[in-house]
């Protein structure tokens, strides 16, 4: 069965860095396209940047496009959510998401078309 557990989330000042990680367990990772959502207190999850299978394609929400950086690294069943230039309204709690992917190297950008979540990861930016 496919498990996803996400690590990095903390406390961290307004212009700084976190890096989370999402480690993926089970067959077939390199073949999974992947997603990073958040959900802030009071307001619905939404995208933060989506990945497909090969890393060779990449979709950020406007929001953090210029600040995060989506990486996989396939032979450690990783992805990655590089966060740089944090704000207080980055708080939230931030998920990994996985789809197998068919045989085109797409990103999905849908909450709704993910198959399996991680737990989530508490990210707190202070001002």
């Amino acid at each position: 069965q496919v498990r996803l557990v996400e690590s990095g989330g903390g406390l961290v000042q307004a212009g700084g860095s976190l890096r989370l990680s999402c480690a993926v367990s089970g067959r077939a990772f390199s073949r999974y396209a992947m997603g990073w959502f958040r959900q802030a207190p009071g307001k619905e999850r939404e995208i933060v940047g989506a990945i497909s299978w090969s890393g060779g394609r990449t979709y950020y929400a406007d929001s953090v496009k210029g600040r995060f950086t989506m990486s996989r690294d396939n032979a450690e069943s990783t992805v990655y959510l590089q966060m740089n230039s944090l704000k207080p309204e980055d708080t939230a709690v931030y998920y990994c998401a996985s789809r197998p992917s068919d045989y085109s190297d797409e990103y999905y950008a849908r909450e709704s078309e993910y198959y399996r979540w991680g737990q989530g990861t508490q990210v707190t930016v202070s001002s």
